[in-house]
């Protein structure tokens, strides 16, 4: 049985999901394919899960923290970067609910990037998960926003540079963040 999360992991929201579809994050037009046996697995992070073999996906840019910042006002500067995801090529009913992180093989390294309300990296910390990965990375997690000017963490994976999820600063009266 798997620990619950304190913290909610943010998919890529809809409205960019649309975007991406057509035209990614660093300009290119999306080129869905169907995933095989050898691509099961690859995480969709439309819907934090692995894809299956049958399902459409594509492999698009995307840039977590400029799309963050237009939302806020942001001016990450030099920060701003964008890399590689994938998602379902169409439309899909997003994340499940669900009391676990999504893309926790123990022994996998992440790293938990931590940004200020302006969008610069403010800290960080690296984290190879441990066999209760849900308890690791809600340590790791709870460290990031014991520092005030923490404002979100983006969960990457370390092998690829690649962007699983974010986690964002809620009100203290929230239950989940």
């Amino acid at each position: 049985m798997s620990t619950p999360t304190t913290y909610a992991p943010r998919a890529v929201e809809p409205s960019a999901l649309a975007e991406l579809r057509v035209t990614d994050d660093a300009g290119r037009a999306c080129v869905p394919y169907t995933a095989t046996a050898a691509d099961a697995g690859d995480p969709l992070r439309c819907c934090l899960r692995p894809s299956a073999p049958g399902e459409r996906i594509a492999l698009v840019s995307y840039a977590p923290l400029r799309r963050w910042a237009a939302e806020t006002g942001a001016e990450p500067g030099a920060y701003d970067e964008q890399g590689t995801v994938f998602i379902h090529a169409e439309p899909c009913d997003g994340p499940a609910p669900s009391e676990t992180y999504p893309f926790t093989r123990p022994g996998a390294l992440r790293t938990l990037r931590r940004y200020d309300p302006a969008g610069r990296i403010v800290g960080g910390r690296l984290l190879r998960l441990p066999e209760t990965p849900a308890e690791a990375l809600d340590e790791a997690i709870t460290e990031a926003f014991a520092d005030p000017a923490v404002a979100l963490v983006h969960v990457r994976a370390v092998e690829y540079g690649c962007f699983h999820f974010e986690i964002r600063r809620k009100a203290p009266d929230q239950a989940r963040t």
